[in-house]
């Protein structure tokens, strides 16, 4: 059989030519009515590239902001409370206006759904404590679930911990100056505070408290 010549192979090349552009412009068309008919825009039916992502995201729960405290009328917890001394209370009086001389702290000692109040009464003139008191929320209200009224005392929150310092005096010490300290941690155990530890600190005598003797007549 003999073979084509150049002009009759340069007709059947155009002709495949013809044929294979005429499918392509048939498949498309078949694409673009098979688009319309479905009612949606072609690649966009599937959402936006992002859309994935941006599930993702909302899915994904945020850190749960830190606990703000509520705060409470501290005085008004001290003066009400049955297990607070008589002494203490007639302390509590405003050292300027209507300034009381409380110090209070918020922290969780006691495991509860609610930080804990410590409030720590002091002496107008020198800041000296006379009552230390833990209160812990208990279905709407506080009770006192502590209490060291041996002044002069403090208590503080330290990682979990109650810890009470007690300013041990001699016999001469003026009310500014203790010879030293006994510090007491409490941990919160079977529904209460128990003793964990207990250190002692004695101060260190500067030489000016040291008073001069009188010289010899």
């Amino acid at each position: 059989m003999r073979g084509l010549t150049g002009e009759g192979s340069a007709r059947a090349r155009g002709s495949i030519q013809a044929v294979s552009t005429a499918l392509a412009v048939l498949a498309a068309l078949a694409l673009f009515v098979s688009a319309c008919g479905s009612g949606g825009t072609g690649a966009r039916d599937e959402g936006p590239a992002h859309s994935d992502s941006v599930a993702g995201a909302a899915a994904t729960p945020s850190a749960a902001p830190s606990k703000t405290p509520d705060t409470v009328d501290a005085v008004r917890l001290v003066k009400d409370d049955p297990k607070v001394s008589p002494e203490v209370k007639h302390e509590l009086k405003p050292c300027v206006a209507d300034e009381y001389p409380v110090d209070v702290s918020y922290g969780n000692l006691t495991g509860g759904s609610a930080d804990d109040v410590v409030v720590n009464v002091l002496t107008c003139g020198d800041a000296v404590g006379v009552g230390s008191y833990v209160y812990r929320e208990h279905d709407g209200s506080y009770e006192n679930v502590f209490k060291a009224e041996e002044p002069p005392v403090y208590a503080e929150i330290d990682r979990g911990d109650l810890v009470v310092t007690k300013q041990v005096y001699e016999k001469g010490d003026p009310v500014s100056s203790p010879s030293g300290e006994n510090v007491i941690t409490y941990r919160w155990t079977s529904g209460r505070f128990d003793e964990e530890y207990r250190t002692h600190n004695d101060y260190g005598k500067v030489v000016g408290d040291t008073p001069t003797p009188e010289p010899a007549s």
